[in-house]
């Protein structure tokens, strides 16, 4: 069934994928959404206590998403990225001082696992093996397939797969895990590089979308929450975006692209992943010091990544539900220390801000990954989008966007961009 216009629920960046897409294929798009602002969890703002536009958490993605790409190509934002020319990840160990880079090879042959300057120190090439059967994985748990032991493991794979998975990466979905590691370590080097936004999210996604889609003549409305639908038979028939029950045209259909404990509450026996995860971030009003990796991934810390911006040093730490809680100051103490000792600084702590977000991804477990819906629903006209529907990725930038593609291929019988 094709639609001549669709309504948005949801301007996060499932949302504004969506519509763009939609956009792009000539089609009408009314894209509402709740909040002040476009973006959802993907946001800037201006933090008074720091003086500076922070980004909510440290988003990162990777030089081979294709959804990123062919997004920020469609709303001219190229460029927004940065990153090193090569899939260079530096690490730390704040124990002992130790420190090492792992240096992935631009090619699909992996001759970076030979090169003991590339490869994770004290680890041989027999280490990377239980790695193949990670990429044939298709149900189970990540520890099913992987000795969760070993220097690869504590040094490399169980930091960067907790990030990708924002889950205790051994308990993560095997089936998620093979998919992510298909898509970037298996291609090489040339798809693994990490980018950061520049100078913020809001500058390398939202903006660049919400003025895009302003001069398609869809701007986004801001502070209309979806309240309710209205469903007979096989079709959704009315919405309430707070000014009262509207109907749905015949040639209309919508999105919601809200969080699941939203759709939840708008869509009846709707089954969504019911177990999520926290993230805690830290900024610091702290220039970053001079020769100090744009990414740098910490072993036995608190803190997991610490992110060196020009005005700001912020960290991370994925599936966070044991700091949650914590004092922010306490927190604030705890990741100062973790910064000072991987980057040698001896400076009293700086002006900071702790940004917690406790419901921040569903948790990429096997159980949680078989909860999350398609893209169609059994109302003809009704459709998901969303890092929690089913991509057949984790809670990433890139799931999202692919999710809004998805939805407005539905949307428009395969006619969008």
């Amino acid at each position: 069934m094709n639609f001549a216009r669709t309504t948005i629920a949801g301007a996060g960046l499932a949302g504004l994928s969506a519509a763009v897409s939609l956009r792009r294929a000539g089609l009408s798009v009314r894209i509402a959404d709740s909040a002040a602002q476009a973006g959802g969890r993907c946001r800037s703002y201006f933090d008074p206590q720091l003086g500076q536009t922070i980004d909510n958490g440290n988003h990162l993605v990777l030089s081979g998403n294709p959804a990123v790409a062919r997004f920020q190509a469609a709303i001219g934002a190229v460029g927004t990225l940065t990153g090193p020319e090569h899939a260079d990840f530096a690490f730390c160990d704040v124990r002992d001082g130790a420190r090492w880079t792992v240096r992935i090879n631009d090619g699909a042959l992996p001759w970076w696992v030979l090169n003991r300057q590339s490869r994770v120190p004290g680890s041989g090439l027999i280490d990377y093996l239980p790695i193949a059967r990670l990429l044939l994985a298709r149900k189970g748990r990540v520890d099913d397939h992987f000795t969760t032991i070993g220097p690869v493991w504590d040094r490399f794979l169980d930091p960067v797969l907790l990030a990708a998975l924002n889950t205790a990466a051994g308990a993560g979905s095997a089936l998620l895990t093979r998919n992510v590691l298909r898509e970037t370590v298996a291609k090489g080097g040339v798809a693994m590089r990490p980018l950061i936004a520049e100078p913020n999210l809001a500058a390398a996604f939202v903006d660049p979308a919400t003025q895009w889609l302003a001069a398609q003549g869809a701007p986004v409305q801001l502070g209309r929450r979806l309240r309710g639908l209205g469903f007979e038979g096989d079709l959704v028939t009315t919405l309430d975006l707070g000014t009262g029950p509207e109907p749905v045209a015949a040639d209309e259909a919508v999105i919601l692209a809200v969080p699941p404990w939203v759709a939840t509450a708008l869509v009846p026996e709707l089954e969504v992943p019911t177990e999520f995860r926290a993230i805690v971030n830290g900024h610091f009003a702290f220039p970053a010091p001079v020769g100090a990796p744009p990414m740098l991934g910490l072993v036995g810390a608190a803190a997991e990544w610490v992110f060196a911006f020009p005005d700001r040093l912020s960290v991370t730490v994925s599936a966070a539900d044991h700091l949650v809680d914590r004092d922010r100051e306490d927190l604030a103490r705890t990741f100062w220390t973790d910064i000072c000792a991987a980057l040698k600084i001896a400076a009293p702590m700086p002006a900071w801000q702790i940004v917690k977000e406790k419901r921040a991804t569903f948790a990429a477990t096997p159980e949680q990954d078989a909860k999350r819906p398609p893209a169609a629903t059994r109302w003809r006209n009704l459709f998901l989008a969303g890092d929690w529907t089913q991509t057949g990725l984790p809670a990433t930038i890139e799931g999202a966007l692919r999710s809004g593609e998805t939805a407005a291929r539905l949307a428009s019988g395969g006619r969008s961009g």
